[in-house]
Order: C-alpha cells, then sequence, then structure tokens
C-alpha cells in the first residue's frame, strides 16, 4: 500500500521505519525541516534500538522517504497515518493543539477516499471531532484511531510483534483497508468504536499508573515492618485472581507524562462531567509521593547531605534512549544538588548536562570514575552495561559501600559482596553505618 506517515519524533520514526519493513511504500511527513533533513541522512531524532538501521536500510530500498510538504507527498495516499508524538506541560496535561493543528491544516490536501489513522495520544472523542471538522468535511476522508503502543528501548520490537492491535472505526467499511495495511504485521486485531479505542488507551494506562502506585504504597509499608515486598509481590501473583503478568513489582515511581498525561485526562475529563471520581486523580498525588523516595533513603544513609560526595549512574528517562524531559533520575540530582551534596554522574547516552545541571553537577567519563570517592552510589537508569561492571573494583573506589537502587536491578550482582548497605523499594534498610 501507499501509506503516508505524519509526524515524525519517536513514534512516527517508527512506524515509517517498521511499516516500510512490512513491504509498503512509505512517504513519511513532518513540518520540522531539520528532523526531515536528519531523517533523509539516516539519523532518526532519537536513539532507539535498531531504529537507525531501519531506516538507512528501508531508504536504500526505496520503500521509505522523508518529506516536509504534505500536499505533495500525501497527493496519492490510501492511508495516512498521525504520528505525532503529543507533548505534556509540566502538570502532565497533553497539549492537544500541537497535535490537531497540524492535521487540520493537512487534511484538505489528502486525496478523496483517504483513511485517516490516528496513533497520536489525544483526549477521548479528538477523532471524532476531526472528522466533523470544516477541514474533513466534503472530502469524502475517513477516520479511524488505533492508539499507540510505544515502548523506549523495545519500539520496534513491539510494534512489528503485538499481542493484539486495537482500531477504532467510524465507518465499518474501512475494515478492509486497515486489514491490508496490517496484514504483514499482526491479524489479531481488536475492533471497536472511535472513542472505545481512545478510552482503551486512558483505562490501560490509568490501570498499569494505579498498580504501580498501589505496589509502592505496599512496599513502603513493608519497608517499616520488616517485610521485603518482593516476597509480597509473589505472593500477590500467585493469586489466581491477580496472575503472574499483573504490573505490581516494587521500584521507582512512574516518570516521563505517558502514564500521568491519561490519568490527568481521565480526571479533567470526570471533573468536566461532574463525575464524583476519587481514585484516579489520587494515582498521581501517590506517584509523586514516591518520587522523593531515593532522597529520602540517601538522607536515611548519610544524614545532612551537604558536601556529601553521591554517585548517580544514568540520567536518561529510560535505558535505551537519550531522552532526558521527565527524567527523575534529572529530577534527583537537582535535589542533591541543592541540598549541597557533591553529585557526580554518568550515562553513556549523555554527552552534556542539560541547561539547569552544569555546575552543579558534574558528569564523569565512566561509571569507575563517578563512583571514585563516593559516599553513596545511586542506580538511576538501568542500562545493560552497568550490571557488566566489575563491582568489586567499583565498591573498592567508594569511600562508602552504599548502593541505592529502587528496582533492584544490581540485586543479583552485588549479592555476597561484603560490606554493602543496599536500599531498593520494599527491602528494610539494615542500620546506617558511619
Amino acid at each position: 500500500m501507499k501509506v503516508g506517515v505524519f509526524g515524525l519524533w519517536h513514534l512516527g520514526s517508527v512506524i515509517a521505519a517498521c511499516l516500510a519493513e512490512a513491504g509498503h511504500d512509505v512517504v513519511a511527513v513532518d513540518p520540522d525541516a531539520g528532523v526531515v533533513a536528519a531523517l533523509r541522512d539516516g539519523r532518526p531524532p532519537i536513539a532507539e534500538p535498531g531504529l537507525e538501521d531501519l531506516v538507512r536500510k528501508n531508504i536504500a530500498a526505496g520503500r521509505l522517504r522523508f518529506e516536509n510538504d504534505a500536499a505533495s507527498a500525501f497527493s496519492d495516499v490510501e492511508v495516512v497515518w498521525v504520528t505525532f508524538d503529543t507533548p505534556v506541560d509540566d502538570n502532565d496535561v497533553a497539549d492537544v493543539a500541537a497535535v490537531t493543528e497540524p492535521v487540520l491544516a493537512m487534511l484538505p490536501r489528502l486525496p478523496r477516499g483517504c483513511l485517516v489513522l490516528v496513533s497520536s495520544q489525544l483526549p477521548v472523542g479528538t477523532t471524532r471531532r476531526l472528522a466533523g471538522s470544516k477541514e474533513a468535511d466534503g472530502r469524502g476522508l475517513s477516520f479511524a484511531c488505533s492508539p499507540e503502543n510505544l515502548r523506549l528501548g523495545k519500539a520496534i520490537e513491539v510494534f512489528m510483534h503485538p499481542e493484539r492491535i486495537v482500531v477504532g472505526l467510524e465507518v465499518d467499511a474501512d475494515c478492509a483497508k486497515v486489514t491490508k495495511l496490517l496484514a504483514p504485521i499482526s491479524d489479531r486485531i481488536l475492533w471497536v468504536g472511535l472513542e472505545a479505542a481512545e478510552m482503551i488507551k486512558h483505562a490501560i494506562n490509568a490501570f498499569l499508573a494505579v498498580s504501580i502506585t498501589f505496589m509502592n504504597e505496599i512496599a513502603s509499608i513493608a519497608e517499616t515492618v520488616g517485610a521485603d515486598a518482593k516476597e509480597v509481590e509473589a505472593g500477590l501473583k500467585s493469586e489466581g485472581r491477580i496472575g503472574p503478568k499483573a504490573y505490581l513489582s516494587p521500584g521507582g515511581a512512574f516518570a516521563g507524562g505517558t502514564l500521568a498525561r491519561d490519568v490527568t485526562t481521565l480526571a479533567g475529563i470526570a471533573k468536566m462531567q461532574g463525575l464524583p471520581t476519587r481514585l484516579i486523580p489520587a494515582i498521581l498525588d501517590s506517584n509523586r509521593e514516591h518520587g522523593g523516595w531515593a532522597l529520602r533513603k540517601i538522607r536515611e544513609m548519610l544524614g545532612p547531605l551537604s558536601g556529601k560526595r553521591i554517585a548517580v549512574l544514568g540520567l536518561t528517562y529510560k535505558a535505551g534512549t537519550s531522552t532526558l524531559r521527565r527524567s527523575s533520575s534529572v529530577e534527583l540530582v537537582a535535589a542533591l544538588a541543592k541540598a549541597g551534596a557533591a553529585v557526580v554522574a554518568f550515562d553513556p547516552a549523555i554527552s552534556e548536562l542539560p541547561a539547569g545541571l552544569g555546575g552543579a553537577v558534574a558528569l564523569a567519563g565512566s561509571a569507575m570514575a563517578a563512583a571514585a570517592g563516593a559516599d553513596v552510589l545511586v542506580l538511576s537508569t538501568e542500562w545493560p552495561e552497568f550490571r557488566q561492571l566489575d563491582w568489586g573494583a567499583v565498591l573498592k573506589t567508594m569511600a562508602h559501600r552504599r548502593i541505592v537502587d529502587a528496582n533492584r536491578f544490581l540485586a543479583p550482582i552485588l549479592k555476597g559482596l561484603p560490606d554493602v548497605v543496599y536500599a531498593a523499594v520494599g527491602l528494610p534498610l539494615a542500620p546506617r553505618t558511619s
């Protein structure tokens, strides 16, 4: 099929490359000339394992090209897949206009009979409003929604091998066109209405968010009573009504805006409709409180932080990416620096500190250099190479063998090493040593 992809940050770059890999003829458009120029040169705008190779491969094969002008690029496409990454502000409110405005400007340029498939994460009802807009009126366009399922660090694998694909249709007649589009990827399609597709995404993310916050509250209680929350987790997952795949693992607070965006959207809709919801708004309050766990543990270990040297391994939002926006690690190092600690950080994907941290935080050239002389080492981003370090040697360079590792990423490696004071979510902390 001749397919257009509109919006080329993380989501759009992945979808465009994967559709071309699946055999479609793909033309991908973004209003940002710099993004397009870089992609033409085989350089995606964000780091994602395998993406650069996939882009270069399909450009060379002639199945993928990048353009700025939607009018000419989309003149003969059968489907336009809307893939803008929806921005969120500091309060986790989606900037809907950042997606809908370029889409509305693009609609009059589409050929008659074109299907507009929306995957950008937008509030329920947005796709219907696009379909009913004056820009779409009388053009014979149809609309569908397939909520994005982008997972940082695993985006290509998840797109090409989905558990199932949710598709909401405006008209049932588009079932054949969407089936043809997705046939090289999966035939496991859940067909629903437009609003149901959008609500499914909101509900999934809200459920994952409430699962995380619930387990972290349980873990906080477990720490104080001497119970290991991982053992509590095992008990929960052995319960048939919960199950082994439940999103119930004690660890860090969720970050990055994706889950929070949907929780905020649902809370906003409920408030607008005058519905007496209590649970959904409380999710963000609980998560916000848990976001201070690492700082609390460091204080518990060290007392006053002024003058203490703290090593932080990992700054990015998640391993496998280079994005720092909404990174809990960046928030932690800023708080540590504000408290007077000498913070030294290392991240394999970061060669320059973000604005605001320069001067307050030092950037080391290696994990070993960051750890040298540290009173505490914090494992913040779970890069696989951190497990490959010689931890016996790392610990010898530290002033004190104190490790903060919210998700127990290093637990199997550090087990058995002597004199390590180890803090993880839901694990009672040994008494503070000098």
